[in-house]
């Protein structure tokens, strides 16, 4: 059945069976909505964006933090046969102008800000055409192909569309109308154009089918076991991936709950939320889990907990252990997915040990295929052999307007090269590398920086640790960690060295040790490592608290 779907008709059948079901809590706001009540608010809007003149295949933009009115439009836009093309919450008024351009976006839908009208100021900075009237349509110098600007709320620019008067708009299309065009779309038509989240480089805009994101966040939610008494925090931006596929939609297919605790994710708010409103299901990067385990209340998340999902990096042994054990997420997950292969490539189940669903992130998704491939010959390894991680089955359709990059991520058979690294078990289990760019050289040698960094983790005064390669004149690479103590505990780069020395051969141990109070990450919580690498190069200035060298 799933097979046959498209987002739009996922959210019409989750209404059908149970409308009565609440579908979104909103706690900022106190908006409580069922699956009958979010149905026909994304119909509504849908029906606007046809009055405004959007031809199915136009992309639609999406600038807001994590509001109901952003599931809202997203569900509308895939009823109107739109591509959602998501803007990132932390954006600057040069990236927004990037995106706008590169994704030839024809409609942007916006929040004024997340504490003012800064999104919608930094819109008309670069779009002063926006102040005046533009019936028929905006005539932005400078993005030629956007047309339309909606603005949630009641009060818009001169030339843009106010959210309430878009859905007055509507009334002008008739629900046969938008049946119709609904009708028109294809499992295989593109859905989503979400960008990279930038750990290595410049974003590129990667469309994804209907078909793809459903299937693999049907695996996602099978492999909970969630149903719709299951209620899911909202604990990742929804303008990625992570949060409007692998949680909204997984959670929308099984008609669960979606629970929206703050604007942004904030550990505190995620776990008031998960206390206040007896959450069954919690999602994030293992960043995103230590920084809960900071929070002095996080035991008592284990009163309600039982499943989630844990992605986006390595999961530490020790990690994964206080998770299950301490938060009460006994059923906790890892997965392993890319935007570019529609979310998920391989998960995990609850019914593996917990060393399993610690070391590896599962075994392919139904419909999935995995293989490792040397990097340089592109010949297939054997088990046990770490090699270039590659998928098939529920791939994107391709970079937009970017041939060459797609031509390079998806060869002629159809497989997807990722650029991580990983090697397959005899059981068809996938363990985890790192990235191909992070892999540290030295003398001719290869060291993983997953493998050291398991290590330090555990270590009693770590609370987390992060591994990358630098340059060295004669060797290539040499290896740089840094360290963020647990509170209150010291420590120098001496005692690190002698923790890993015997544990690891010599040509792991770190030569460079930092200690820090954050690492740079991307707005859905992945380190970047290559921000590291930058500061370490650029010399001593602003860096934090201590170098050691061994």
């Amino acid at each position: 059945m799933s097979q046959s779907l498209t987002l739009g008709a996922v959210l019409t059948q989750a209404a059908e069976r149970f409308g009565d079901h609440e579908a979104i809590v909103d706690l900022p706001s106190g908006v409580r909505l069922s699956y009958a009540e979010l149905e026909r608010a994304a119909q509504d809007l849908a029906r606007g964006f046809m009055a405004l003149g959007l031809e199915p295949g136009a992309h639609l933009g999406l600038w807001a933090p994590n509001l109901p009115q952003w599931i809202i439009a997203m569900f509308a836009a895939a009823k109107a046969g739109l591509v959602l093309n998501s803007v990132d919450t932390s954006f600057t008024a040069e990236q927004l102008a990037y995106q706008l351009r590169q994704s030839q976006c024809r409609a942007l839908v916006l929040a004024p800000g997340l504490e003012g009208e800064e999104y919608l100021q930094a819109l008309t900075g670069l779009c002063p055409e926006l102040e005046q009237a533009a019936p028929g349509g905006l005539a932005c110098a400078d993005f030629p192909e956007l047309k339309r600007v909606i603005v949630m709320g009641q009060q818009a620019p001169a030339g843009a569309t106010a959210w309430e008067k878009a859905l007055n708009l509507g009334r002008e299309i008739s629900l046969e109308q938008l049946a119709a065009r609904g009708a028109a779309v294809q499992p295989q038509d593109a859905a989503t154009l979400l960008y990279t989240s930038g750990t290595t480089g410049r974003p590129k805009g990667v469309l994804s089918p209907h078909q793809g994101m459903i299937l693999t966040s049907m695996a996602g939610g099978d492999n909970q076991r969630l149903s719709q008494a299951d209620r899911l925090v909202v604990s990742v931006p929804l303008c990625h991936m992570f949060g409007c596929i692998c949680v909204v939609l997984s959670g929308v297919l099984k008609a669960a709950t979606l629970v929206i605790p703050s604007r942004l994710p904030e550990p505190g708010a995620i776990l008031e939320a998960v206390v206040a409103e007896n959450c069954t299901a919690l999602y994030g990067p293992p960043t995103s889990f230590i920084a809960m385990m900071q929070e002095p209340a996080y035991r008592e998340s284990a009163r309600s907990l039982r499943t989630g999902i844990v992605a986006g990096a390595s999961v530490p042994m020790e990690v994964m252990r206080q998770v299950v054990e301490e938060m009460g997420v006994r059923d906790l997950i890892g997965g392993y997915g890319q935007t570019e292969a529609s979310s998920w490539i391989s998960l995990s189940n609850p019914e593996d040990s917990l060393e399993l669903r610690s070391s590896t992130v599962g075994r392919p998704v139904p419909g999935a295929q995995v293989k490792i491939v040397d990097p340089v010959s592109g010949a297939e390894l054997a088990r046990g052999e770490v090699g270039e991680i590659c998928a098939r089955g529920h791939v994107m359709l391709g970079y937009f307007d970017l041939p060459a990059e797609t031509a390079t991520a998806l060869d002629s058979d159809g497989w997807l090269h990722t650029g991580d690294l990983g090697s397959l078990d005899t059981g068809n289990y996938l363990s985890i590398s790192g990235r191909l760019k992070e892999a540290i050289r030295i003398g001719g040698k290869i060291v993983f920086p997953a493998e050291v960094e398991q290590v330090l983790f555990s270590h009693p005064k770590i609370n987390n640790a992060q591994v990358f390669g630098v340059p060295h004149e004669k060797l290539g690479e040499e290896v740089a960690c840094w360290i963020k103590p647990e509170k209150d505990q010291h420590m120098d780069s001496a005692e690190i060295v002698e923790f890993l020395r015997g544990k690891l051969p010599d040509n792991h141990l770190p030569v460079h040790v930092r200690f820090v109070d954050e690492f740079p990450m991307t707005p859905v919580g992945k380190i970047q490592k290559y921000k590291m690498r930058e500061m370490h190069m650029a010399g001593p200035k602003g860096w934090p608290l201590e170098e050691g060298t061994p």
